[in-house]
């Protein structure tokens, strides 16, 4: 089935159903978006004395919370070479520094939560390119981290090695969030259609008026500031649990360091296979791919699950934390997570608290959404816009009116300029776009 094992293993993760804003409202702090990172924000803030209104387009966590493979993890892919060669040692350290607090933050609140939180190692492996983990490995020890290559790894075909992070994590986010999301005022099926003033929100049956308001929403929906349809794309991946009598215990996480690569990690009596991957609005090898790969590794397993997920690809690799733009003092977002959005969620929350209750934070800089954007990407980005929107098609996005792709797979229309998804009826599935398209 299509559809996500956390939504199945734990009922929704119990997590409380809410009502929809009726009437006008006031508060220190709007949070719009009820995934990971908007739930976190949230608790963040109340527990440092805010009062806090959050506002989800649908339910919480409906979206892309519910389709992680929910690894927690500092390690992503092989990026602590790339930001020492790019940007220096102090700022692959302020990025490592940045998570690892995002992971003991987890490990502190998952011991009073019963959410299958466990401590796991987490491996970059590679097919055939030793050379950059090696790499990895040299710019991890530099900043401290006891990073090691290895060998001995029970993945069921060969490698070039991999790169070991001893005590990284995994845990069921659904329970997770059920958990945590109390102690502040919950809107669902509540969205924000646009910004009135920089205070003033306005939903369909009221307005929110807060100090400060913080974006949450995945992909940032306001376009007259920021500039994140130029920054970002988004990408679909891919998802199968295995099952059967026989499921391997890997006895860790493991990721390939190429961008088409596998991904592994096990739940209970479950193996997860991650893959697929593609430009949304692209094709790509999708569940097809991975239930090949499944019968010539694993044909002993069958497939239980399947489901796919979206993130947001950033220029450089680091999300987009702090204020929505230079020009928004009151206005914030956490956008780009790049696929590794349970730690950035973490990381997001504690540098908007620190940032909006007025207290100095490390990693201000390092995250800040006004950035240099003048890297490769960038052109890469404007050209399919370009491209998409000078595609002759009667189907629109009605975000910024690039040309939809059906997505055979699952089923869909993409845009492959910034990626909102709608189904065949031409529902809104998933954002920047805020609306509907008209399909025939």
């Amino acid at each position: 089935m299509n559809r996500s094992i956390w939504q199945d293993t734990s009922a929704n993760g119990g997590i409380s159903r809410h009502a929809p804003l009726s009437g006008n409202i006031a508060a220190d702090v709007l949070v719009i978006g009820g995934g990971m990172a908007g739930l976190l924000t949230a608790v963040t803030l109340s527990a440092a004395g805010a009062e806090v209104v959050l506002a989800e387009r649908g339910t919480l966590c409906g979206g892309v919370t519910q389709n992680t493979t929910a690894k927690i993890t500092s390690q992503h892919g092989l990026i602590y070479d790339k930001l020492t060669r790019k940007y220096g040692a102090k700022r692959a350290l302020e990025y490592l520094r940045a998570n690892e607090n995002a992971l003991r933050r987890y490990r502190e609140l998952c011991k009073k939560i019963d959410c299958d939180f466990e401590e796991r190692p987490s491996y970059v492996y590679s097919l055939d390119n030793r050379k950059a983990l090696k790499a990895e490995v040299a710019a991890l020890n530099r900043i401290g981290f006891p990073a090691r290559f290895t060998t001995d790894i029970p993945l069921p075909f060969p490698t070039a090695g991999a790169i070991k992070f001893p005590r990284q994590a995994q845990f069921n986010p659904l329970k997770f969030a059920a958990a945590i999301s109390k102690g502040f005022r919950i809107y669902e099926n509540t969205e924000v259609l646009e910004l009135l003033t920089p205070h003033t929100a306005r939903t369909a049956k009221g307005k929110i008026t807060a100090k400060a308001i913080v974006c949450a929403t995945h992909f940032p929906f306001i376009n007259k500031h920021g500039s994140y349809f130029l920054k970002m794309y988004q990408q679909r991946s891919y998802v199968l649990a295995l099952t059967g009598d026989n499921v391997p215990d890997l006895g860790g996480m493991y990721i390939d360091e190429a961008e088409n690569g596998m991904s592994f990690r096990n739940y209970g009596n479950f193996l997860f296979l991650g893959g697929g991957g593609h430009r949304t609005g692209k094709t790509g090898d999708g569940w097809r791919g991975l239930s090949g790969f499944a019968y010539r590794y694993f044909p002993d397993l069958k497939e239980e699950y399947r489901w796919a997920t979206q993130d947001c690809m950033t220029l450089d690799g680091i999300p987009y934390i702090g204020r929505y733009s230079a020009n928004t003092p009151d206005f914030y977002v956490a956008t780009g997570f790049n696929k590794w959005g349970m730690t950035s969620s973490m990381a997001a929350a504690a540098l908007l608290t620190d940032m909006i209750t007025g207290r100095k934070n490390e990693f201000e800089q390092l995250f800040s959404p006004s950035r240099s954007i003048l890297k490769p990407q960038l052109a890469l980005n404007a050209l399919e816009a370009a491209s998409n929107l000078l595609t002759p098609t009667e189907r629109r996005c009605p975000h910024m009116g690039c040309a939809l792709k059906w997505n055979s797979q699952e089923h869909s229309w993409d845009c492959p300029c910034h990626g909102s998804r709608f189904d065949a009826d031409g529902t809104l599935l998933d954002n920047p776009a805020t609306g509907n398209i008209k399909a025939e």
